[in-house]
């Protein structure tokens, strides 16, 4: 791939318009590209129609399956397992429509083999006419995700046992959902774990220990791929200097953001924006 720096500038931000992209599997890619931890200005529907793995919705981990529908809204933390097996499609909701859609994340599992034909009919002509250049194709796409949504309201209301990966699972979920929503205010402000935990009205060890009984990793864990990931979109879609990335996300120093950037991606900040984005994740 060619440098970084070679390539015009972007401006770094993330896809608010209505937008479709396969879900599979690509070892090349990057793990981060799914598993760490992230959000979006407007909200996401995913839809598996192959494979297995887990999703960490705000800090709390379930399983997924083939023909699992899952709504995340805007501002939410989440990653996912995509292994080599698995295969789907991400639906990005336009800010206009996001009102249609439900305020807090739903995870449903389609069991009727009707909804699961007709899920995957309307995430095609979604993307058929999305594929197409005329302005009438947009505005027919953007009746069908008004479709979409009438469709995945009357399946919440036909699943009341489905399987939610919202706040009401308990006191540990709660406090671990409440400390992603921090996280995602205030990553870029150089405040540590203790901080986010004295902000709660916990101690770090109990975060810590809550964080590890809703998604089996420590707080830290999850603060610092927050910041990561972040970094990689930075290194990815500008051609701002490492210093100046530094900076941005709060570090002290651009030799210390390298010793952490190093520490969970395996190279430097350098190296990852010259070899196509990276190849792992480290999770510690």
């Amino acid at each position: 791939m060619t440098p970084m720096k070679t390539q015009p500038t972007r401006k770094h931000s993330q896809s608010t318009s209505l937008h479709i992209a396969p879900i599979a599997y690509n070892q090349l890619a990057g793990s981060w590209r799914t598993e760490a931890m992230r959000s979006h200005a407007t909200p996401r529907l995913l839809f598996i129609t192959k494979g297995q793995g887990r999703i960490t919705v705000a800090g709390m981990t379930h399983g997924y399956g083939p023909n699992n529908m899952i709504f995340l809204p805007a501002h939410v933390m989440y990653g996912y397992e995509a292994g080599p097996s698995v295969f789907g499609t991400m639906l990005t909701i336009p800010k206009a429509m996001a009102d249609e859609w439900p305020e807090e994340t739903v995870h449903l599992r389609l069991r009727d083999v009707h909804a699961q034909r007709q899920a995957a009919a309307m995430f095609e002509a979604i993307e058929h006419e999305l594929q197409a250049s005329q302005q009438t194709h947009s505005r027919a796409a953007h009746y069908h995700l008004g479709l979409m949504s009438v469709f995945f309201e009357r399946q919440m209301n036909l699943s009341p046992a489905r399987t939610a990966t919202d706040r009401t699972e308990g006191t540990a979920a709660r406090l671990v959902a409440a400390y992603t929503d921090l996280i995602e205010r205030d990553y870029k402000t150089a405040q540590g774990v203790s901080d986010f935990a004295a902000a709660l009205g916990v101690t770090p060890t109990h975060l810590t220990r809550c964080c590890n009984q809703t998604c089996g990793r420590s707080a830290l864990s999850l603060l610092r791929d927050r910041i990561t990931y972040e970094a990689c979109l930075m290194l990815r879609d500008s051609a701002a200097p490492v210093s100046q990335i530094a900076s941005d996300l709060g570090f002290r120093s651009a030799a210390y953001f390298t010793r952490s950037f190093q520490a969970k991606m395996g190279h430097t900040p350098s190296h990852f924006r010259k070899n196509g984005a990276g190849k792992s994740v480290r999770h510690h």
